[in-house]
């Protein structure tokens, strides 16, 4: 009788291999990435400790840069404590219902950090060019609600991928060269059509990624219009600095996050441990240097920060 080497439908256990040609340096690799989950989960945790301790700081831009610190807890945590099973003790299955469930919510989690860093942009347009009519235009109420509607478009965006996949046949082949179940990696694994997968993944990253950059360029385009019409020197330069560290910020996600998706798609001829190294890395970096950043860039963070730190 022929053995036919297809696997159920749907099989109970993907294997995610981590990173495929470099597993004698699994261990070694697992030490940055705990480096910098730790940093990120510490900078992040003080945000929230001193935002919520400090009376002051209870305005929309504190409270955004919370909504900010909470998803790049969440972004690494889907990933990081996963992966290290994989570096340390070679535990490589994971459910397809729990495949499903991390991709859900770590691509859910990224749309929403893209939600509030526009949110931001939007902020500092209002404190830049209407400071006047910034409290009427922008209170916390406001930025919860507006926090709250980019909670929902993720959750709409993102639900149908998990959904779309949950209906394909997976064949014998269950095994994924990553560390995280990415979208892209898992619907390679698929023995069935998955052209409607392909295109509405492509579509998701270049409509809402790109209308959220547009967004973005656009308020910074009114932004520097409304600076360039400051007469004093000093006032144009007090204006750009309340922006510096949202550009930083920005720049942090976006720039490896674009770099990883096009290489992901179309960069063929990357070695695949590059792909995942940076898509690792684009979940990672941010995150750490978030509130570095922050800290830095906002006097008024790093004062109440500091006097913490000095009474401890």
């Amino acid at each position: 009788m022929a053995v036919i080497n297809i696997t159920p439908s749907h099989p109970s256990t993907f294997i995610l291999m981590g990173i495929p040609g470099l597993e004698a340096a699994h261990v070694l690799i697992s030490i940055p990435f705990s480096m910098f989950y730790i940093i990120g989960l510490l900078g992040n945790f003080t945000v929230l400790f001193v935002v919520g301790k400090e009376q002051s700081l209870h305005n929309p831009m504190y409270l955004l840069l919370c909504m900010l610190a909470l998803t790049d807890i969440a972004t690494p945590t889907f990933v990081v404590p996963n992966a290290q099973c994989i570096f340390w003790f070679n535990l490589k299955g994971i459910t397809m219902g729990g495949c499903l469930t991390q991709m859900f919510f770590l691509h859910t989690v990224s749309l929403m950090h893209s939600a509030i860093l526009v949110t931001m942009a939007f902020d500092r347009y209002v404190a830049i060019c209407k400071p006047l009519r910034y409290s009427i235009i922008l209170n916390n109420t406001r930025i919860a609600k507006l926090g709250f509607v980019g909670l929902i478009r993720a959750v709409l965006f993102i639900l149908p991928l998990p959904l779309l996949l949950s209906r394909q046949p997976f064949c014998a082949n269950r095994i994924i060269p990553h560390t995280q179940c990415e979208h892209i990696a898992v619907v390679k694994m698929s023995c069935g059509d998955i052209t409607v997968n392909r295109v509405y993944g492509l579509v998701l990253f270049f409509v809402v990624y790109m209308s959220d950059l547009t967004l973005i360029a656009l308020s910074y385009g009114l932004i520097i219009k409304a600076v360039l019409r400051l007469s004093s020197k000093k006032a144009n330069q007090k204006a750009l600095n309340t922006c510096t560290a949202h550009i930083c910020v920005m720049l942090t996600y976006y720039t490896p996050s674009l770099f990883s998706n096009l290489t992901n798609r179309f960069g063929q001829g990357f070695a695949p441990h590059i792909h995942i190294i940076l898509a690792d890395l684009y979940l990672l970096i941010p995150p750490m240097l978030n509130p570095i950043i922050y800290g830095v860039k906002s006097k008024e963070l790093c004062d109440k920060v500091g006097k913490y730190i000095c009474r401890k």
